[in-house]
């Protein structure tokens, strides 16, 4: 199944050592689940992960979190966006993951946000869904 990762998920599998965050990279390194990135979203991940705060919670070491993501990416799928949809998201820097989702045809987005992609202007046949949720349905 094609989904989209939001950083929040893959944030909070690298700071939190119980959470259904760290299950849903297990699903990604047992081939469960294809993960689909777009370069906003590579540069999103690599950003947040930078952060001081981040950092600070996180156990890994700067290469433990380096070889991490490169594992990780060499599970993605890289998927180009040619067509800027503009779902219009309460939050706007939300909109290139569904982009992403739609381009790839992604199943779902799986975010700890849900609530940011509520009322937005365009609805596609894609499923919003919590690590949590995603979990229980679809694995």
């Amino acid at each position: 199944m094609k989904v989209v990762i939001d950083t929040s998920v893959w944030i909070s599998a690298l700071i939190t050592k119980e959470c259904k965050a760290r299950e849903i990279l297990r699903l990604v390194f047992q081939d469960k689940i294809s993960p689909q990135i777009s370069e906003p979203l590579f540069r999103e991940y690599e950003s947040v992960m930078k952060r001081k705060k981040i950092q600070t919670l996180t156990i890994l070491t700067k290469e433990e979190q380096q070889e991490l993501l490169e594992a990780f990416l060499s599970k993605c799928t890289w998927n180009d966006i040619y067509y800027s949809w503009r779902p219009n998201l309460s939050d706007e820097n939300d909109n290139f993951l569904v982009e992403l989702a739609v381009a790839s045809g992604a199943k779902a987005i799986i975010t700890y946000n849900t609530k940011d992609f509520k009322n937005a202007e365009l609805v596609f046949e894609h499923t919003i869904t919590t690590p949590e949720d995603f979990t229980r349905r679809f694995s």
